[in-house]
């Protein structure tokens, strides 16, 4: 179940002295890599490194692959959930009614469910072909259902006085947006959206049952090939990690340059 809590952060990372964050962040770091080596070094069984290092390429045409499918899948999300969004909020009913609905509808079956009926039933009765296309687009409906709300949350957090005060000044409805909710807007909303890309790069790997080569399925191939589990799926976590940690690293980048005081 994804959660999502709005909070306001309080500045105790800037008063701690650079130094002593580094040496606190290597220290946790030296204990989780002696965590990990202690783990890994009581499974008894031989490792089998050499025979999936020969599928070397096969695991970055499949990371490349999820890369580019989850970019584009973000970007056709970030549209949809705006779009929800502001749909959600407008007084037109039955454009209030079909964001809702299909809110809902996304939010409340699973994913895997939805792969197999936009796949096999929608995509094909519209004629659509491409697999590629068809995964991009069911990832960006999916994530982009849950970034309606965060959106939608963050736009209605913002007091009715100074969207009053915005109209007494002569603002129309797009400036207000603009100069009024989009600045405080964007740094409350950061932390879940990229909680959100991060899962959205992680649902990706859902998309290998319809035979997308993406990092997941090449992944499960070379194990099929090489019946080595563990040296096929290592790989695996680590190359999601490389995509999902700079996401987080950027978002409290943004975090900081947004900072407005309420």
């Amino acid at each position: 179940m994804r959660r999502y809590f709005f909070m306001d952060h309080d500045n105790r990372d800037q008063r701690v002295a650079p130094a002593a964050a580094w040496a606190s962040g290597l220290l946790v770091l030296a204990l989780l890599s002696l965590l990990f080596w202690f783990v890994f070094s009581q499974v008894r069984f031989a490792w089998g490194w050499e025979a999936v290092y020969a599928y070397r390429a096969k695991f970055v045409k499949g990371w490349l692959m999820t890369v580019a499918i989850s970019a584009a899948a973000m970007l056709v999300s970030l549209l949809i959930g705006l779009l929800t969004a502001l749909a959600r909020r407008t007084s037109f009913l039955p454009l209030r009614y079909l964001a809702r609905i299909y809110m809902e509808l996304i939010r409340g079956t699973p994913f895997l469910v939805q792969i197999l009926i936009f796949f096999y039933v929608v995509a094909d009765a519209f004629g659509i072909q491409n697999r590629y296309l068809v995964g991009i687009i069911i990832l960006a409906m999916f994530s982009g259902a849950y970034i309606s709300e965060i959106l939608r949350a963050g736009i209605e957090s913002i007091g009715e006085s100074q969207l009053e005060s915005a109209r007494a000044i002569g603002f129309t409805r797009p400036q207000i947006y603009r100069y009024v909710i989009l600045p405080q807007v964007t740094r409350q909303v950061l932390p879940p959206l990229a909680g959100e890309f991060a899962s959205l790069i992680k649902d990706s790997s859902l998309l290998s049952i319809i035979s997308i080569s993406e990092f997941t399925l090449n992944a499960q191939e070379v194990n099929a090939f090489t019946f080595s589990t563990l040296e096929s799926y290592l790989p695996l976590a680590l190359g999601y990690l490389l995509l999902t940690l700079p996401i987080s690293l950027w978002s409290k980048q943004l975090e900081k340059r947004y900072r407005y005081a309420t």
